[in-house]
């Protein structure tokens, strides 16, 4: 029985720590590749744009693995909070985050906006099948994070760990007014989805990262 205590508990630790490195890993992945890449210019265009073109699949990789990381990573937090305020939801909702990131890499977007290299220099004339698809692969990855902000926020209030429930809240409200501020036309830089991306992926590897700490501790 010791053994297999033994196991279980390093098994979580994994997940946990699958989840911590998510995040981190998507954000140094994508920007080293900005640089190597002709004609990428991130005030135009986002990172799934990455996915286009002769190096398109390191991105794509890169989407996958840190969408499956993720829900790795919420199996970890779910066997560690069962029970407890966000046993439930903030697993669920992590787990959205790698759902979006797969379904985001799975399905692309189309080439626009002078990228890649031979692109229309606007919009696609006409939208392919599989961008929809794309599209909402983002969306249910930002929503779920979002949500996920607000119950790992109540969950830290409620034990008394006021300054992480107020980085959750902060976190929540930047990346929300950041994807409004894009996706209303109020600008054509996307700077902000940028800035999003960093303090939302960050956020969703913090939490598991946080629990994983404690775990350990045990």
């Amino acid at each position: 029985m010791a053994d297999t205590g033994s196991s279980a508990r390093s098994i979580i630790t994994a997940l946990l720590a699958c989840g911590a490195v998510a995040g981190p890993l998507f954000i140094a992945v994508g920007f080293i590749q900005i640089p190597l890449r002709a004609g990428f210019d991130w005030t135009r265009h986002p990172l799934s744009m990455l996915s286009l073109g002769d190096l398109g699949s390191i991105q794509v990789a890169n989407f996958v693995v840190c969408g499956l990381l993720f829900i790795a990573g919420a199996f970890g937090m779910r066997r560690v909070l069962r029970g407890e305020t966000a046993g439930t939801w903030g697993p669920l909702l992590t787990a959205g985050v790698g759902l979006g990131l797969i379904v985001g890499g799975v399905f692309s977007a189309d080439p626009g906006y002078g990228f890649p290299p031979g692109a229309p220099a606007g919009a696609p004339a006409a939208m392919s099948w599989h961008a929809p698809l794309h599209f909402a692969g983002f969306a249910i990855g930002f929503t779920s994070l979002v949500a996920a902000c607000f119950v790992f926020a109540r969950r830290y209030w409620k034990l008394g760990q006021r300054s992480w429930a107020l980085y959750c809240i902060a976190t929540g409200v930047v990346v929300a007014a950041c994807f409004a501020t894009v996706m209303s036309g109020l600008t054509h830089n996307l700077l902000p989805l940028w800035f999003a991306l960093v303090v939302g992926w960050v956020w969703a590897s913090a939490m598991p990262a946080r629990l994983l700490a404690s775990w350990t501790s045990r």
